[in-house]
């Protein structure tokens, strides 16, 4: 008897381990119905017999995206809506663009580890760890250099030089949502009460309510 509830105990350990990992995948593609009416984790397969290659393909990694902005940065994305092809890989990559001293504010993605890479410039990253440590690790990098920020912690990108800058990310899923820190927190719909935000932030009324106008 004991013997056999070891047997249990291991294969529910076991299940509980490939359960945690994504899926592997059952066939050699799934691209995504994005305009289906199917709701899944995700998107639901087309039909394997209509897919073209321009659902495994995207144009514009080479041209600068628009960085005349109050943050002096943009984002190209090469996602799951511009690459139908990625669904169900679990990646997908973005091109960074920053005006001199642009910035891309604090933010996470709460569904992927991001990697980066300088192409031009000199660009200031960093990270902070969770609670209670809440440790920022920031570092100055050059062309060519890599950095890796952590599944959902908050990050953030500038650069720090006087020239335009470039930089390459990919991402551990297709889909790693974004959420801009300032964004959720002053300009949620609808707006978080003021009152809770004067407590949390330790501040007058007055400035959140300031602070929700410009978002």
């Amino acid at each position: 008897m004991a013997h056999g509830l070891g047997s249990i105990m291991v294969l529910a350990l076991a299940l509980t381990v490939a359960w945690a990992a994504d899926h592997s995948p059952l066939q050699d593609f799934c691209v995504a119905d994005i305009t289906g009416q199917v709701q899944v984790n995700g998107f639901a397969c087309k039909n394997p017999n209509g897919v073209q290659a321009n659902d495994f393909y995207f144009s514009g990694m080479h041209m600068m995206g628009n960085t005349s902005n109050r943050l002096g940065s943009s984002v190209t994305p090469a996602f799951v809506f511009q690459i139908p092809g990625l669904n169900t890989l679990g990646i997908s990559l973005a091109r960074l663009d920053f005006a001199p001293w642009g910035l891309i504010p604090p933010h996470t993605h709460p569904r992927a580890t991001e990697i980066l890479t300088v192409l031009e410039g000199q660009i200031e990253v960093g990270f902070v760890t969770s609670n209670p440590d809440n440790r920022h690790i920031s570092k100055v990098l050059n062309k060519g250099d890599v950095f890796v920020f952590p599944v959902n912690l908050v990050h953030y990108q500038r650069n720090v030089g006087n020239m335009n800058a470039v930089a390459m990310v990919a991402l551990s899923s297709q889909n790693p949502g974004v959420v801009p820190i300032a964004n959720v927190v002053f300009g949620s719909n609808p707006d978080i009460s003021t009152d809770v935000l004067a407590k949390a932030f330790q501040v007058s009324d007055d400035i959140i309510s300031n602070m929700q106008v410009k978002f």
